[in-house]
């Protein structure tokens, strides 16, 4: 009897464990476990913390497929490091660490980023927080809607690729996939991205987007579209507060006066300059003329543009391409303060076009009278004929050569087939073209001429020389055929056994053909001038020869071998 009594309280005690344990499983909701399960979990590890119920209005719990599954009911609260989530109500599997959350869900990491959505999953091992259905995400900068989103607690990344729109209170932005990293503030959007601020709309389809220091970083084909011009690149920056943008990759801005691009480009919207380097074009809209160089620079307020490091222009010029190299190339646009429209190159001019060349140390064109002006003893070629003066002033029309203005020290030299060199000099001329070819030329003033007559264009027949202050020349298929006198000449006719070697030529002549620019010249690279300087001096040693041979008679016999 004894011994019964001891095993009965053996038995009682066992069953009094039993009942506080399931009394313990099925404890009410908000109630927090006891310490001695406390004491018996592990400690918490970067992966598998366990996510804890905080509260909930009631609890119904109970096993589905072989695993525990409580559903909390109104108000529920559970916490996980530094991240609480709250919804309505919530599905726990305690045995995986999960939580599916149901209307009004809110989930708030360190009290800095908040997320709201209709539902949502939560895995606590890897504390990835999926949100559905009217998501909205916040910061102290911006918001982020879209309609669902993955939120990484651990890196503090969120992502979505069902669209989203972001806003900050300078700028709105939005893609159809996007990720945002809460630390660094950094957005990055692919896909159809927009951005919308006070003076620009951006398109493109890699695009970042910092909302501390504001500035968008571009990955590919982006264009931006402001009421002060529009800009495109494939790589850069763009500051959205100080309007500074700094591209890469065929970047140019787009004004109404200007094209500028170039493989690097800086532009200021606010002070309306730009910087492009490498590649850099410069295209005028008004008059489709074309710069291209190596360094540019535009000054958007003042309506001026420059370009350096080889540059040459392309201009269409009777129905042909005229291109013109200098040093350097600048553009002016008329203005308020100014009425003119002009082009200035300078200094090493040389221009190139099928039927005309020339060469000069600077050159202005006003684009607005359609003058070009090439200044310092220039020299130009067209076809067979070289035209020289201190100054020359070509008049354009429709785009196409109409009158040339010779002033101070006028020279036209033509080459015949044989060699020989028809000449007229005098204080001015006027060359007038039709389709772009030299039909006539007006000696105004000290005209003196050499003309060699040809029978059949093989045989010399004797050369014709006339001083006489006014003469209009006549020319075919760019070739001099006429010379008539306006006043009476002292001319007289010289058979070719009559015709000394020093007659062959007027005070002045010089044939230039070895300085007549081809396109290759043009477009060739241009070593800066101060390279060029020392040439000289390292080789003077070498002119002793040329300064002797210069005492001797000009080259009389071979004058074309000279210049070939």
């Amino acid at each position: 009897m004894k011994y019964t009594k001891i095993l009965f309280s053996i038995v009682f005690t066992l069953l009094s464990v039993v009942v506080f344990g399931q009394s313990q499983l099925k404890r009410a909701p908000g109630t927090k476990p006891q310490a001695p399960k406390q004491q018996q979990q592990p400690k918490p590890q970067q992966q598998g913390d366990k996510v804890e119920l905080q509260s909930a209005d009631s609890l119904v719990g109970g096993v589905f497929n072989g695993q525990r599954i409580d559903k909390l009911i109104g108000n529920v609260k559970f916490k996980q490091r530094d991240a609480v989530l709250f919804a309505d109500s919530v599905y726990q599997y305690k045995e995986r660490n999960f939580l599916e959350a149901f209307g009004n869900v809110r989930i708030n990491q360190a009290d800095t980023v908040t997320m709201r959505s209709d539902r949502a999953i939560y895995d606590g091992n890897s504390r990835i927080a999926k949100m559905v259905g009217n998501v909205v995400m916040n910061d102290p900068r911006m918001t982020l809607t879209t309609p669902s989103m993955d939120y990484n607690l651990n890196e503090k990344t969120a992502s979505y690729t069902e669209g989203g729109v972001i806003v900050d209170p300078e700028n709105r932005l939005e893609s159809r996939r996007g990720t945002y990293d809460t630390r660094s503030k950094m957005y990055t959007f692919q896909q159809d991205v927009k951005v919308a601020t006070q003076d620009y709309k951006i398109t493109a389809q890699n695009l970042r987007y910092n909302t501390l220091s504001k500035i968008v970083y571009f990955q590919g084909p982006t264009f931006i579209r402001g009421q002060q011009g529009d800009l495109y690149a494939e790589e850069g920056t763009y500051n959205t507060i100080t309007k500074v943008s700094n591209f890469g990759r065929n970047a140019y801005i787009l004004t109404k006066e200007y094209r500028l691009g170039g493989d690097k480009l800086y532009y200021n919207q606010n002070t309306g300059y730009g910087f492009a380097e490498k590649n850099v074009s410069l295209r005028s809209l008004k008059d489709d003329v074309t710069i291209r160089g190596q360094v540019g620079r535009y000054w958007r307020d003042r309506g001026e543009a420059k370009v350096y490091g080889s540059p040459v222009m392309e201009s269409i010029l009777d129905k042909d391409t005229l291109y013109l190299s200098a040093d350097t190339l600048y553009s002016r646009e008329a203005s308020a303060g100014r009425t003119k429209s002009m082009l200035f190159a300078y200094p090493n001019v040389k221009i190139f076009k099928k039927d005309l060349q020339g060469k000069a140390d600077s050159l202005s064109y006003n684009r607005t009278d359609s003058v070009m002006h090439f200044n310092r003893k220039p020299v130009l070629w067209s076809e067979n004929s070289q035209l020289v003066s201190d100054t020359i002033h070509v008049q354009l029309r429709n785009k196409t050569i109409d009158r040339m203005y010779m002033y101070s020290n006028a020279f036209i030299a033509s080459e015949d087939s044989i060699k020989n060199y028809n000449q007229v000099k005098g204080r001015n001329m006027v060359a007038y073209f039709q389709e772009g070819n030299i039909r006539r030329v007006n000696v105004n003033g000290n005209g003196e001429s050499l003309y060699f007559a040809l029978e059949g264009d093989t045989a010399l027949t004797g050369m014709n020389k006339a001083i006489c202050s006014n003469m209009v020349l006549k020319f075919a298929e760019n070739k001099l055929k006429t010379i008539s006198f306006l006043v009476q000449p002292d001319a007289s006719f010289i058979p070719p056994h009559e015709l000394p070697e020093s007659e062959r030529q007027l005070e002045g002549f010089t044939w230039m053909a070895d300085l007549r620019p081809t396109k290759k010249d043009v477009f060739a690279v241009r070593v800066p001038e101060k390279k060029k300087v020392t040439t000289p001096v390292k080789k003077a040693p070498a002119s002793k020869p040329s300064k002797k041979g210069a005492n001797k008679p000009a080259v009389k016999t071979e004058p074309l071998k000279k210049n070939k």
